[in-house]
Order: structure tokens, then C-alpha cells, then sequence
């Protein structure tokens, strides 16, 4: 059993919390994927490691599955939306009204989004697809 295989969810996040590089995290949250297939965190995770690392479409198919696990999660649909924008395809004014509905309704959530598009310009600086989700959903 390699180290992989005992790091939980929970865990991964901690370790993105702490800092860990994208580079470690990816194959943590790519076996989380084998292993929870059915767990649309792990994915809307993984989708946002790839964004990090620059694999857009690699994270378009990862936000996919997020959403399609569960349509309702506000994040999976912040990440769909900058997937398809990274990845050049159109369509994402339905993912953003999804998300930015769910958001008024609940302002732990929207502070969560809000904090996970700040993280993301602190990690990727001059990121024109996250400010224009960041734009659509907060404002300026």
C-alpha cells in the first residue's frame, strides 16, 4: 500500500491549505478519484489542480464529473466555467448563474467561493479567466 492510498480527502485539502505544490497534490487527488469516483469534492478538487497546473482540458473532464455528481455545488461550477473558459469552449453563463443563485442564498457558501478565487489569483497571479469568474460572480 503506497502512501497515496491512506491520505484521505480531508487530508489533501489540509496539505493544499499548508502550501503543497500542485505537482504533489495531483497524484493524491488522482488516486482519491479511484478511489471515491462518486465523491464530486474529490473532483471539483482535482479540476482546480489541473487549472492550477495549466491542463485545461484535462480539467474541463474533471469539473464535469464534479457537476455531474452533483449540480448543486457552487465550486464545481466556478470550476466548469473556468475549465471551459481555459479551454476555449462557450457555454458558461449557465454554470454562473448556478453558482452566483446558490451563493445568495448562503453566505458561508459565498464567502467559500470568494476565498477560493482569492487563493487561486494568490496561486496563479494575472489569471484572466479566474478575474472574469471573479468579476461575473463577485464584481470588481
Amino acid at each position: 500500500m503506497t502512501e497515496l492510498t491512506l491520505i484521505s480527502l480531508e487530508e489533501g485539502i489540509e496539505r493544499y491549505k499548508a502550501g503543497e505544490g500542485v505537482d504533489l497534490l495531483l497524484p493524491i487527488f488522482k488516486e482519491l478519484s479511484l478511489r471515491e469516483p462518486k465523491n464530486a469534492t474529490v473532483w471539483a478538487c482535482l479540476a482546480w489542480l489541473y487549472l492550477l497546473a495549466n491542463k485545461p482540458k484535462t480539467a474541463l473532464k474533471a469539473a464535469q464529473k464534479s457537476v455531474k455528481l452533483d449540480g448543486k455545488s457552487p465550486q464545481g461550477r466556478v470550476n466548469l466555467a473556468l475549465a471551459m473558459l481555459e479551454a476555449g469552449e462557450s457555454g458558461i453563463r449557465p454554470h454562473i448563474e448556478a453558482a452566483s443563485g446558490i451563493m445568495a442564498l448562503d453566505a458561508q457558501i459565498r464567502q467559500d467561493v470568494e476565498e477560493n478565487i482569492r487563493d487561486g489569483l494568490e496561486r496563479k497571479p494575472d489569471w484572466p479567466s479566474l478575474e472574469k469568474i471573479k468579476t461575473l460572480l463577485v464584481g470588481k
